[in-house]
């Protein structure tokens, strides 16, 4: 259980245990970022608790193969139909809650996204978890804790996820991409998110030219910059990610030659402006300009 997932080593070890003395709870609460293994360990901790052989990494048991193939019905996981999660959705998982197992003693499920349920889906759900199934665990499953209800928080064991280190993210790539030579501001913009991190890996490239344009700010003309951020220009659909990174270079910058400071904002207010739907083109220009002028 767990052992093909990197991070969290302390979350993973206390589940185990909560396994081995019979003190699973009823409903969990999985917080952190996206993209560091929360929904892994959550089906792992699932197949387990379901497993009729109550062995670790059984795979021989009727529930843990129909596990593995998606075909176990005392198993289900709950996701956002659109936007959000509807109480539609949790009336039916109420339905189901109630029918006892069909393989296992044990019924599990994961609502996925679960900070993306309505007022109604989150009130609905309340109701379950005040009184669950002896047989039932609901794990919910997020990345923003304040958008849950306190009612719901107060009835969940919540179990904070930390983002991977950098070092284990490093490995992690080199050991299953072959992806090295990563740099410092490369790994720091993954956010301790493998998730994350696989998303971007094959823009290394495209990175390493976004830090040559910055670190070029001091030593030419803003003709030459503007002209050098073709990159920045024609990455509309990603451009968050890439102002994200941009105040990466700038904050270690900045340590450095007190200059960049004011820069760190600039980045962020061209957020702003985007958001507020400004010209995509003006407002790269603006930026670079500023920042440009800024540092000479």
């Amino acid at each position: 259980m767990f052992e093909k997932i990197v991070g969290n080593e302390k979350i993973k070890e206390n589940l185990k245990k909560s396994f081995e003395q019979n003190k699973t709870s009823h409903s969990y609460l999985f917080i952190g970022v996206e993209g560091i293994g929360k929904k892994m360990i959550a089906k792992d901790f699932a197949k387990r608790i379901l497993c009729i052989e109550n062995k670790e990494n059984c795979d021989t048991c009727k529930s843990c193969i129909e596990f593995n193939t998606n075909n176990n019905p005392d198993f289900m996981i709950i996701s956002p139909d659109g936007n959000s999660i509807k109480i539609e959705q949790i009336r039916d998982l109420q339905k189901s809650i109630q029918e006892k197992p069909i393989i296992s003693t044990k019924k599990v499920y994961i609502i996925d996204d679960a900070d993306k349920m309505t007022s109604e889906a989150q009130n609905c759900l309340l109701k379950t978890l005040e009184e669950p199934p002896e047989f039932a665990t609901i794990i919910l499953i997020g990345s923003n804790e304040s958008s849950f209800l306190s009612t719901i928080k107060s009835r969940c064991m919540i179990l904070h996820f930390e983002p991977i280190e950098n070092k284990e993210l490093k490995k992690f790539l080199e050991e299953n991409y072959g992806f090295s030579n990563i740099s410092a501001n490369m790994l720091d913009v993954f956010q301790g998110s493998i998730g994350k991190a696989i998303v971007l890996k094959d823009k290394k490239e495209e990175y390493e030219q976004i830090e040559s344009i910055i670190m070029s700010m001091e030593n030419k003309d803003i003709i030459d910059i503007i002209n050098m951020s073709e990159i920045i220009y024609k990455s509309k659909e990603e451009i968050y990610e890439i102002l994200d990174y941009i105040n990466i270079i700038l904050i270690k910058l900045a340590k450095e030659n007190y200059l960049y400071t004011n820069c760190i904002s600039i980045v962020e207010n061209t957020k702003k402006r985007l958001q507020q739907n400004a010209n995509y083109d003006m407002s790269i220009d603006n930026m670079l300009f500023n920042i440009w002028q800024e540092i000479n």
